[in-house]
C-alpha cells in the first residue's frame, strides 16, 4: 500500500506500546523505515516486544518504562530518546485503560484511574513534547487515539468517554494553537478491534462479540493492520495539510447506531413486503 521508505528517518514514540493497537502500529512504522520507541509501565513485556519486531522488520525498537502519570518520567522518556535516536518526528498518545460497569457501581477511584491514564496521561506527553519541539524550533507530528463514542458519549464506560473526549478536544485545540509553529495534531477513532486486554475487559462473553459486529455494516470487526496504515499515512508527510482532524475507522458503527430507525436492518424482505401491505392502507 505505502512505499517502504514512507515513514524512513524519522523517529516516533508510542505509549502503550508494548500490545494491542500499540504494538502493531509500531511493527508497520517499523516495516516503513521508521525507529520506534514504545513506552509503558511494563518493561518486561517491552523489551520482548521490542526484539520481536526489530526480527520481524530489522527496525530499531526502543523499549522505555514509562508512568504517562507521571510527568518527570515523560520528560526522561524524551530526553533518552534524543540521546539515544536523535531528533523525535513523532508521538502517539496510544495509551488507554477501559472497564463495562454501570457508572453508580463505580468508586471515585475507578473513575481517577481512568481519567489518570488517558486524560492526564495525553495532555501530560503533549504538553512536555509540545514544549520540547517549540523550544527547539522543531515541527512535529502528535496522532491521539480516541475512540468513537468520544463525540457522542457512551453509557457503561462514562470514565473512559469523558476522557477520550478531552483528548479529541485537546487534538483540536493544540491544533489551532500549535499549528502555526509547524505541530500538526490529530486523532483516530477506532471502532471494535479485537485486542487480548481490552477484549477481556470489554467482551468477556463470545455472544456480545456476534452482537457487536451485527451492529456494524460491514459485519465484521476491524483489523489491526488497517488501523496500523492509517496511523502510518497521518504521521508521514504526505499528510501535511490534515490538521485537528479525527479520523473514524469503525466499519460505519456509529452512523448506524445513530440513526433513528437504523435498527430497521434487521427487518427480513417478508418483513419489509408486510410493511409496505400496512402503508397503503
Amino acid at each position: 500500500m505505502f512505499a517502504k521508505d514512507l515513514l524512513a528517518n524519522k523517529t516516533i514514540i508510542i505509549t502503550g506500546g508494548g500490545s494491542g493497537l500499540g504494538r502493531s502500529m509500531a511493527t508497520r512504522f517499523c516495516e516503513l523505515g521508521a525507529s520506534v520507541v514504545i513506552a509503558s509501565r511494563k518493561l518486561e513485556v517491552l523489551t520482548k516486544t521490542a526484539k520481536e519486531i526489530t526480527e520481524q522488520t530489522g527496525g530499531k525498537v526502543l523499549p522505555l518504562e514509562l508512568d504517562v502519570r507521571n510527568y518527570r518520567d515523560i520528560e526522561r522518556v524524551i530526553d533518552r530518546t534524543v540521546d539515544e535516536l536523535g531528533l523525535i518526528h513523532g508521538l502517539v498518545n496510544n495509551a488507554a485503560g477501559n472497564f463495562l460497569s454501570p457508572t453508580e457501581h463505580l468508586s471515585h477511584k475507578a473513575f481517577d484511574a481512568i481519567v489518570d491514564i488517558v486524560l492526564r496521561g495525553s495532555y501530560y506527553f503533549s504538553l512536555a513534547l509540545g514544549k520540547h519541539w517549540i523550544a527547539q524550533k522543531q515541527p512535529g507530528t502528535m496522532l491521539n487515539i480516541v475512540t468513537t463514542y468520544a463525540s457522542t458519549g457512551s453509557g457503561y464506560v462514562v470514565p473512559s468517554s469523558i476522557s477520550k473526549a478531552g483528548v479529541l478536544n485537546l487534538t483540536r485545540s493544540l491544533a489551532a494553537e500549535w499549528g502555526p509553529k509547524g505541530i500538526r495534531t490529530n486523532a483516530i477513532a477506532p471502532g471494535p478491534f479485537p485486542t487480548k486486554g481490552a477484549w477481556q475487559r470489554l467482551v468477556p462473553d463470545p455472544a456480545m462479540e456476534k452482537q457487536i459486529t451485527e451492529r456494524i455494516p460491514l459485519r465484521r470487526l476491524g483489523e489491526h493492520g488497517e488501523l496500523a496504515d492509517l496511523a502510518a499515512y497521518l504521521m508521514c508527510d504526505g499528510s501535511g495539510f490534515i490538521n485537528g482532524e479525527v479520523v473514524t475507522i469503525d466499519g460505519g458503527e456509529w452512523l448506524a447506531g445513530a440513526g433513528e430507525f437504523n435498527f430497521l436492518d434487521r427487518l427480513t424482505p417478508e418483513d419489509w413486503a408486510e410493511f409496505s401491505k400496512k402503508l397503503k392502507r
